[in-house]
């Protein structure tokens, strides 16, 4: 416990503010780089500054702007050419320079380890001044008071005050805003300081008030610091209030003040406030006597006078006092404008106020008469230190009062007492130096056994002396104390000390705070940091009482040996034992002997000898004189380090006990054979290699410091075991038990070593089972012998005094068992806790057993709820263990896979009714398995729980086998097991409908994979409950489909088109192909609610024709009846998604085909990239009904619609039909099968296309015979006539159909004879031979609109002969059509 420099906070953007404050060193700094790039140089800053900083005071006062211009262009104490003030309170500093300046405020952030820290950056920078050619010249920073209530101490705001060259004062807030200004003086100013309200450590100090001084080269003008406080919190809140309502600040009323001369001193650079004093009798004769003669009176009572001290020149210090009840030199008029609110004229000429809101003649009026300054009163000095040639720099008062320290151009710093006016102390070569008080309490258990504990704590004073020419910071105790510390710092720092706090505070307000302020900061600009000086205060007590420091100095000395790991154990003992027998001070000896017992490097036999060696010392002495919490520790370390070694010694002997409890165990082993297999099962899953630290390892020794740290004694001799963390309680309970679970050291002697030293059995119980549950994996390797060791071990703890109560009722619940029950329940290992509780449910019968009541019969069984819970409890965790088994399944290769899912029975009942079905739905993704191979495992098992044969059974499992390989078969055995085990819980249904509902979950996380969502579609039409269907997917709808449904909707209505990649993941969240998928979903979805409801509605009837239909909750089907396992009924939690899905309303059936007739829509326009707007093609009805809740009623479009909406949806579909037939592109074939190609079920090249744009163009009310004549056509031009002549047999209006496929005949022929490359003879003489109006009528025909003109002849002419059977024979174009048939014959004959 020495002195130390403590890092508190830390500037951010230091280097963003020297580049504001010193433009100009930025840009010298980069010509200096490229000057210096290809040269050889000297680092000369360090003597050069060194030489500069030497040369005369006056010539660097007068040239002050040019010497820190040139130091700041090299990388020189910039900061020593700047104003810096910091708040007390440490969150706000000022950094001015010239006219400007950069506030930084506080900040909390997390670094890289975690830990909260405070950073201060940068909140304002601006410029200050507002006359020309006034530079700032100093500044400080006073936190002003909270009045609430409920304050703690911390500051309300910190108002910046700040001095001008010009004479003006200036107030700001944290953010820059100025608040007042005034011009008290005509001088520049030189010094602000402040005054605040410290409370009296002794009773008869006087009280000091709070004020600000303001130090002018002749004059000092002081400002109370109540009527300040309360002028500036007036000025905040108007400026507020004026800035919320957006109009000008009135101009405030100025300060009262008041304003000395001080005279008979050549200069004055500093001053020091001291307060109010009041002489002693003695002194105030003297001074009579001295000053008045011989003949002088004397008042009656010493007059109270505040006391000013002052240095510069001649003299080099000086005293002055102002008697309190004089003649104030406040301003005349200004009593009048606070009490009459005079006019701004007045105002400006009396107030001298700057920076408010004027208009230009007020502003022209302040130019031309400059505000009237008030003369200073005169004011003697009293005395004075004259030294003609000495010149004071600074000067810097103590926290207390009654010292100062005073710095001069000779390098000396010399100590005043105040109150004697003279100086008592001085130290040589400390240029420059920068100074600063600390006061320092007593700590609060100093002073507890001495005699003087009632008397006020004690404080310490410490000087503190920054030498930045020796870069070194010094500690001094004052008066005539030694140097306590001394760091090493950077030459270019600033010593920042405030001394005062938050202004505003009084007797009254300041109860009870907890303020901590810094009082000494070191700023190093170098690496921002922020540093405090922490000093202890025993280094301040003499040498007659320093004990105590070197007992720290041993202490020291103590740790120093047990750093060093290179020392033997018996040197290491006989030095830590002489060091810790050598310290005196009882705070410091158990200091030292918990430092001891925490080093790790120690061994447990040197630590036992050296407890008991201090131990036996402790006793030798007068009791009276030891202290009892020492000879307290020391005792119970001894008792915990006696129980350490015998536990280890019991573990280290070779002898293990004869098993005497086998007769207990009868019938373990037929529960064992029993779950045997699926602990085989879950073995193999547990036992996979995984990555661990060798150090994290159970298995490694536990050191005694540990064991040391987890125990604690208590005064009844008690020990009682510490639960820190997870990993230190398993580390204990590897210690204690595990070797007895192993069967390598004897049971039950370690159980009466623990019961002896006081643990109470029931943490013992708890260690016990959590290493039972933690070495999973070794129990599962040989279960038969461990389970027999934990029987016993389980039997000797609850025989302990005080484990099962005396007077437990059988037929009650016993807290020992119930804790045993507790933790099975807890843990997420499912094969231990298994194993646990079969143990303890025999333990536990024969406990009952042998307490039955001895009337009772040998053949009867005792019955009780102890037995009862027992039974269910195994139930339960034989149930999770096949849970687990299941969910430890490794997911195949290639699959998103993810962490395996943990489970227990305190999860499963918080987990609500569906809990388990939710775990199954999250394995069955993580599996990645098909709602079919899903189905068909459910299927299997619903058929072995129907049929009874077990021939059929066996052809079944054979065939299933024969299907899938070993694996998945394991997997789907499991499966179908635990749905055995579950009936209720994993009912078909309810597994569809989780499993839903999780892939849409998993879709809603990463909407690119829009196969989870086609996958939840699936699951939920695998649903047998139309009451669930319905639910699911309004709760689907409404939760995650609707809002990136619209977003797509209103996406293509925007584009008017099948919108980019890019587009789709701004607006909807996925790529364009997510979005196809995810609309085909959106259909899909919206076709089962359709579906659904017309199951439910009782008077069922076409679908397109259900419009009146609001409430479809009329239901014919009865709704599923939730049921749960027994075992499982105390299941409490949310509600499983069936039970939500039966909560859910019914849907509107109109405003659900609306719906999906857009999504439909939609789904088209993305396939086939066609250019639409889709809510373009509705009405304002139809709009203002989209995306609205299903459940509610809508007006929906009815009637006739408008026919230019209708031709808009007609081209819609005309173009979505010709992106069908483009998608299916068949390659043509000349055999009668082309066409034939079975077409897929989903994507572009659908087969259900044409039948879907059918279906719209009925609900969107066009005609479906021009669609059907549409696809006719665009399938003759695509080249697919076997497809065509299949759908032309839909068609109603031959003739029509008839003229449109003549032409596309007279395209082809057109295209074989005039457009061919390879045209031949006979094609020509054919073309001459044919009737002139056909030859011209093929002329006419543009074959370039066939999108497949090469078609074969034989085809053609199957098309000419459909055109004759079409066309009647009064058709005017039938002889037309005649003629093309004989020209297609003829050049088929002659291929």
């Amino acid at each position: 416990m020495s002195c130390s420099l403590l890092e508190f906070c830390r500037l951010q953007e230091l280097k963003t503010v020297r580049d504001f404050l010193f433009p100009s060193q930025k840009t010298e700094s980069v010509e200096e780089k490229n000057q210096t790039d290809n040269e050889l140089s000297w680092d000369s800053s360090d003597w050069e500054s060194e030489w500069d900083a030497g040369n005369n005071k006056e010539e660097e006062s007068t040239h002050g702007a040019t010497v820190g211009e040139e130091a700041t262009g090299q990388n020189g104490p910039w900061l020593q050419d700047c104003v810096v003030s910091l708040s007390p309170c440490s969150d706000l500093l000022v950094l001015a320079r010239e006219h400007k300046a950069a506030f930084l405020s506080a900040k909390w952030r997390t670094d890289d380890s975690g830990r909260e820290e405070m950073t201060l950056g940068v909140s304002w920078t601006g410029t200050l001044s507002t006359e020309e050619g006034e530079c700032v010249s100093s500044a400080i920073c006073i936190p002003l008071a909270s009045q609430k209530r409920s304050s703690t101490g911390r500051p309300d705001w910190t108002c910046v005050v700040v001095g001008f060259t010009s004479g003006h004062v200036r107030f700001y807030t944290e953010s820059g805003v100025l608040l007042l200004a005034q011009l008290l003086h005509e001088d520049p100013v030189l010094r602000l300081k402040c005054r605040t309200y410290e409370i009296p450590r002794h009773p008869g100090v006087t009280e000091q008030h709070e004020e600000l001084s303001i130090l002018y080269p002749a004059a000092l003008v002081t400002i109370d610091g109540f009527s300040l406080f309360q002028s500036l919190r007036a000025c905040r809140n108007q400026v507020a209030r004026a800035a919320a309502a957006g109009s000008d600040v009135i101009q405030p009323p100025p300060l009262a003040y008041k304003k000395w001369g001080l005279q008979e001193m050549d200069t004055i650079v500093d001053h020091s406030s001291v307060g109010v004093m009041t002489l002693c009798v003695f002194d105030q004769m003297k001074n009579a006597s001295v000053l008045g003669g011989f003949h002088a009176s004397v008042k009656g009572n010493p007059p109270a006078m505040s006391q000013y001290v002052t240095v510069g020149a001649g003299p080099y210090t000086g005293f002055y006092y102002a008697v309190e009840g004089s003649s104030q030199p406040l301003l005349s008029h200004v009593a009048l404008a606070v009490a009459s609110k005079l006019t701004s004229a007045l105002f400006s000429a009396a107030s001298g106020w700057l920076g408010w809101n004027k208009n230009k003649n007020e502003e022209e009026a302040v130019q031309k008469h400059k505000p009237k300054v008030e003369a200073a009163t005169p004011l003697g000095i009293r005395f004075g230190l004259p030294d003609s040639r000495r010149h004071g720099e600074t000067i810097c008062l103590s926290p207390c009062n009654t010292l100062a320290g005073v710095t001069d151009d000779f390098g000396r710093v010399t100590l005043l007492d105040l109150a004697r006016g003279i100086a008592t102390r001085m130290w040589k070569g400390y240029r420059d130096a920068q100074l600063g008080w600390l006061q320092v309490p007593e700590e609060r258990g100093e002073r507890e056994f001495s005699p003087s504990a009632s008397l006020p704590r004690r404080h310490a004073l410490f000087l503190v002396i920054y030498a930045p020419r020796r870069g070194i910071l010094e500690v001094w105790a004052m008066q005539q104390g030694p140097r306590v510390g001394a760091f090493t710092v950077g030459k270019y720092c600033r010593l920042l000390y405030a001394g005062y706090r938050l202004m505003g505070v009084n007797s009254v307000t300041s109860q009870g705070w907890q303020l901590h302020t810094q009082q000494v900061c070191l700023l190093d600009p170098i690496t921002g940091a922020l540093r405090t000086v922490n000093i202890p205060f025993h280094l301040a007590l003499s040498d007659k009482k320093s004990e105590r420091a070197k007992d720290m100095h041993l202490v020291k000395r103590l740790a120093t040996i047990l750093k060093s790991s290179d020392v033997a154990p018996d040197i290491l003992e006989s030095e830590a034992r002489s060091v810790l027998l050598e310290i005196k001070h009882p705070a410091i000896k158990m200091q030292a002997l918990e430092s001891l017992l925490a080093n790790k490097n120690t061994p447990v036999s040197c630590l036992t000898n050296i407890t008991c060696a201090l131990n036996d010392t402790l006793k030798q002495q007068d009791p009276e004189e030891v202290d009892t919490a020492l000879l307290q520790l020391c005792s119970s370390q001894l008792k915990l380090l006696q129980l350490y070694t015998d536990i280890h010694q019991l573990h280290s002997a070779a002898d293990t006990e004869a098993d005497s409890e086998k007769d207990s165990l009868e019938g373990i082993e037929d529960e064992l054979s029993r779950v045997g297999p699926t602990l085989q099962r879950y073995a193999q899953f547990t036992s996979r290699p995984s990555v661990s630290f060798a150090q994290d390892s159970p298995d490694s020794p536990l050191a005694p410091q540990v064991f040391l740290s987890q125990m604690e004694c208590a005064e009844d001799g008690e020990l009682k075991v510490i639960r820190k963390s997870e990993t230190e309680w398993n580390q204990l309970g590897n210690f204690m038990f595990w070797r007895c679970l192993c069967g390598k050291s004897p049971l039950r002697k370690v159980c009466d070593t623990l019961q002896q030293a006081g643990i109470s059995p029931q943490q013992l119980l708890s260690l016990l089972l959590s290493v039972w549950m933690q070495r999973e994996k070794e129990v599962l390797q040989k279960p038969a012998e461990i389970v027999r060791n934990l029987h016993t071990l389980l039997v000797a703890l609850s025989n302990m005094n005080g484990a099962v109560e005396e007077s437990w009722d059988t037929q009650s619940i016993s807290p020992w068992w119930q804790q045993v029950r507790c933790t099975c329940i807890g843990s997420h290992n499912a094969a231990a806790a298994l194993l646990a509780a079969l143990v303890a449910h025999r333990a536990a019968k024969a406990s009952i057993t042998s307490r039955g009541d001895s009337k009772l019969q040998s053949e009867w069984e005792a019955v009780s709820l102890e037995l009862e819970q027992w039974v269910v409890c195994v139930h339960q965790l034989e149930d999770v263990l096949v849970l687990q088994t299941l969910l430890l399944v490794p997911p195949p290769q290639g699959t998103a896979g993810g962490a395996t899912a943990q489970c227990s029975i305190k999860t499963l009942l918080e987990g609500g009714t569906g809990g388990i079905a939710d775990s199954v739905s999250k394995w069955v993704f993580r599996q990645n398995m098909a709602p079919e191979r899903l189905k068909a495992i459910l299927c299997t098992r619903q058929n072995n729980d129907v049929d009874d044969q077990p021939e059929r059974r066996e052809e079944e499992q054979r065939n299933e086998t024969e299907k899938s390989d070993e694996s998945s078969d394991r997997t789907a055995e499991l499966l179908v097991a635990l749905c055995r085990r579950f009936p209720h819980s994993l009912s078909p249904d309810l597994v569809f409908a989780h499993c839903c509902w999780e892939y849409v979950v998993q879709w809603n996380k990463d909407p690119e994979e829009g196969r989870y969502l086609c996958w939840a579609v699936e699951h939920l039409k695998l649903v047998s409950s139309p009451h669930i269907q319905l639910g699911i997917s309004t709760m689907m709808w409404s939760t995650f489909i609707v809002k990136r449904f619209s977003a797509a909707a209103f996406l293509m209505e925007k584009v008017g088109k099948a919108p980019k990649d890019r587009l789709c993941r701004r607006d909807v969240g996925m790529g364009d192909k997510a979005m196809t998928s995810f609309l085909s979903g959106c259909v899909q979805l919206l076709q089962i609610l359709m579906e659904v409801t017309g199951v439910l509605v009782r008077n069922q009837c076409p679908l397109s024709f259900i419009n009146s239909y609001a409430d479809s909750a009329v239901e014919e089907v009865p709704a599923p009846e939730l049921s749960v396992e027994e075992p499982w009924c105390g299941a409490e939690g949310p509600a499983s998604i069936a039970e939500l899905a039966l909560e859910q309303r019914g849907v509107h059936f109109p405003l659900v085909q609306h719906h999906c007739l857009l999504a439909s829509l939609l789904h088209a326009a993305m396939t086939f990239n066609v250019k639409v707007k889709p809510l373009g093609l509705f009405d304002s009805k139809g709009k203002n009904a989209f995306f609205r809740d299903l459940t509610t009623i809508q007006l929906m479009p009815s009637g006739d619609m408008d026919p230019g909406l209708v031709s808009l949806r007609q081209e819609f579909l005309l173009r979505m039909l010709t992106g069908w037939v483009q998608a299916i592109d068949d390659p043509p074939s000349s055999g009668p099968a082309a066409g034939s190609t079975p077409l897929p079920s989903s994507g572009p090249k659908a087969d259900w296309w044409p039948s879907l744009c059918l279906e719209l163009g009925s609900l969107l009310q066009v005609n479906p015979d021009i669609l059907r004549r549409h696809i006719v056509c665009e399938l003759y031009n695509q080249g697919l006539d076997p497809r065509a002549e299949e759908v032309m047999l839909e068609v109603e209006d031959k003739d029509v159909l008839g003229s449109q496929l003549l032409v596309l005949t007279g395209q082809r022929l057109s295209y074989s004879l005039l457009h061919s490359q390879s045209q031949t003879q006979a094609a020509m003489e054919l073309l001459a031979r044919l009737p002139p109006t056909l030859c011209t009528w093929l002329k006419a025909m543009d074959p370039g609109e066939l999108r497949c003109p090469l078609v074969p002849l034989p085809q053609t002419s199957r098309l000419v002969g459909r055109l004759i059977e079409i066309l009647p024979e009064n058709h005017a174009q039938y002889s037309l059509a005649l003629h093309l048939l004989e020209a297609v014959e003829v050049l088929t004959t002659e291929d």
